[in-house]
């Protein structure tokens, strides 16, 4: 199964619409920017079959590490830069296959 995983930063205790408003922002910038990877483009096909993952951390430093992990790991992801405030409010992966990307994300729970 080919997901997208979305990573929200719960700490800055936005309002849920705001939550959403991020989410959409950095799926979509990162559906842009990897448009040309072939999961990217096998995700596009079924737009009925979309899966995201929807996540949050309950604070900065886990939140950075989740980046640092993902860096280093060589996955493709996109920073949502919310302005004006220059904040990176939430992440969200380029799709791939659940399987390889599911381990980065095991300590985190359901955004509520």
């Amino acid at each position: 199964m080919i997901v997208q995983y979305i990573v929200l930063r719960k700490d800055l205790k936005l309002q849920k619409g705001a939550l959403c408003a991020q989410a959409a922002h950095a799926a979509m910038a990162a559906v842009f920017t990897f448009k040309d990877s072939s999961e990217t483009k096998q995700y596009l096909q079924n737009l009925n079959e979309m899966h995201k993952v929807v996540l949050g951390t309950e604070s900065n430093e886990e939140f950075q590490q989740i980046i640092l992990n993902l860096k280093n790991s060589n996955i493709d992801y996109y920073e949502w830069l919310e302005q004006p405030e220059n904040l990176v409010t939430a992440i969200a992966l380029r799709p791939y296959t659940k399987e390889d990307v599911a381990k980065f994300f095991k300590d985190l729970k359901l955004l509520k």
